[in-house]
């Protein structure tokens, strides 16, 4: 008999079916935010949920970031699973003090006593005209909180691995997705999976130059890795799926392997994730560069409205492909 066919999901239904599926084994997972019950929140990620897992657990709350977040830090800390919806990254301003000094301290503070497993998903991305209040990639503040793990998948298969790992985590867990990639579609399979958090994930592999992505910037780095091919240069492409915990082993072994690095992410690059990658690179590879690591983020500056503006603000496959050439000595 000839095989199925590999089952193919956008990034949005796998979402989704990783929240259903942890729902259905663990009455203790709930769902909290702004328009996730009747809307199934802006991007129609959640559609459906309610219908199937009532309003007790897929709860509209009103419009206080802060208000609810602090509910899901206590909610966690007596023994729930929350999943906090906050629709776009750019309002994780509203809700530090409760991620911050609350949920990312309560595990220490207590002598191990008390735990807050509780997921905070959100957004990021630019490219989506939504302007300056909604198109910033803010991961980079999570990161760098003692407590938190900060998770950016980049596939569907991914997307739906990390959030089950990541709703089964002891601890709280900020889940990143690219706002432009919900229609992004991929091999997911139908079987029950977790993927490990802290493990990278080599995407392409590469002889010449390593390209270290995150999240949307993945999928950028693999349309440069295809165009470089075509001019005689092998990129491997390592996505590290999690900025926190990090993989720090595979993104040196892989800078040892091809002597040269870019990493592309789209958060601002001046004290972000860039530079905390480039210096794990630097350290534990220097003596195997043939040229110092090369970092590609967004601009600083406020995200425009113009589209025209707005493109140029982030790394593209094409900024990509001229830095990888410039580094390998290519014209």
């Amino acid at each position: 008999m000839p095989e199925p066919a590999e089952r193919e999901l956008t990034f949005a239904q796998a979402i989704r079916e990783a929240l259903a599926e942890e729902m259905r084994r663990d009455s203790r997972v709930c769902i909290l935010g702004e328009d996730v019950a009747e809307a199934g929140t802006p991007f129609k990620v959640l559609s459906g949920l309610v219908e199937e897992f009532g309003t007790e657990r897929v709860i509209d709350t009103p419009i206080s970031e802060a208000g609810f977040t602090g509910l899901g830090v206590g909610a966690a800390m007596t023994g729930m699973r929350p999943v906090i919806d906050i629709m776009f990254g750019d309002f994780l301003t509203l809700t530090m003090d409760q991620m911050v000094n609350q949920a990312a301290k309560v595990h220490y503070m207590s002598g191990g006593k008390w735990k807050v497993p509780m997921v905070l998903r959100t957004t990021l991305g630019a490219t989506r005209r939504s302007a300056a209040q909604h198109s910033q990639s803010l991961h980079a503040w999570l990161c760098h909180v003692p407590g938190l793990k900060v998770v950016l998948p980049s596939t569907p298969y991914d997307a739906k691995g990390l959030l089950k790992a990541a709703i089964r985590d002891e601890n709280p867990v900020v889940f990143f997705e690219d706002k432009m990639m919900y229609r992004l579609k991929g091999p997911v399979p139908a079987e029950d999976y977790t993927l490990p958090l802290g493990v990278a994930d080599v995407k392409r592999v590469g002889s010449d130059i390593t390209l270290v992505a995150t999240s949307s910037m993945v999928q950028v780095a693999l349309g440069a890795a295809a165009l470089l091919e075509k001019v005689g240069i092998s990129a491997e492409v390592v996505d590290p799926r999690t900025t926190w915990p990090l993989d720090e082993k595979s993104l040196i072994e892989s800078a040892r392997k091809t002597s040269r690095v870019i990493v592309i992410d789209e958060g601002y690059a001046r004290y972000g994730v860039t530079a905390e990658l480039a210096s794990v690179v630097a350290e534990g590879a220097f003596y195997n560069l043939e040229v110092p690591v090369k970092r590609m983020g967004a601009m600083h500056v406020p995200i425009p409205f113009s589209p025209a503006l707005e493109d140029l603000t982030v790394p593209t496959e094409q900024s990509v492909f001229e830095a990888a050439k410039s580094l390998c000595g290519v014209a």
